[in-house]
């Protein structure tokens, strides 16, 4: 496989081989592809737990009753008013 690189890329290979640290642009690459693919798992882990959380928390209002929206505005500032009166405590 023959691959183009832009002058940038091209570059940023060479400062990585005038530091010394790597000895082959070939290297360099790898450990550049090692690092995306990684990159890709954990991002694909990411979306999972992200999906079974919000499916958890559908799961969770379809046995909650229904709260009208002004009950619900009122309860959150309830909420943010108790965290201000434990923050200035501290």
């Amino acid at each position: 496989m023959n691959i183009s690189l832009t002058p940038h890329q091209e570059g940023l290979i060479q400062s990585k081989l005038q530091t010394g640290k790597y000895h082959s642009a070939e290297e360099v690459l790898e450990i550049a592809l090692r690092l995306l693919d990684e990159y890709d798992r954990t991002e694909a882990e990411w979306v999972k737990d992200v999906r079974e959380k919000v499916d958890a928390a559908i799961a969770a209002s379809e046995e909650t009753k229904p709260v009208d929206g002004e009950t619900f505005i009122n309860q959150i500032i309830e909420r943010f008013r108790e965290v201000q009166v434990h923050q200035v405590q501290e």
